[in-house]
């Protein structure tokens, strides 16, 4: 095999409408598991994140931790 670097230009696809529809459908589906996932994912960390930092953040917000 040669190191040569081709470069390559796409200047049309041609693909049915009806095709790209139903591919996108497909897609549309597909990412409502993803969606759900990474809403659980960004829940637990939140949760992680206020059990770590929330008496913290508790204290700086009422001023009980300030000096006087």
């Amino acid at each position: 095999m040669s190191d040569e670097r081709r470069e390559v230009v796409v200047t049309d696809v041609a693909i049915p409408f009806w095709s790209m529809v139903i591919l996108l459908v497909k897609f549309s589906i597909a990412a409502i598991p993803a969606m759900v996932i990474l809403i659980l994912l960004a829940g637990l960390a939140s949760i992680a994140l206020g059990m770590i930092f929330g008496p913290a953040w508790h204290h700086w917000q009422w001023g009980i931790g300030r000096m006087v």
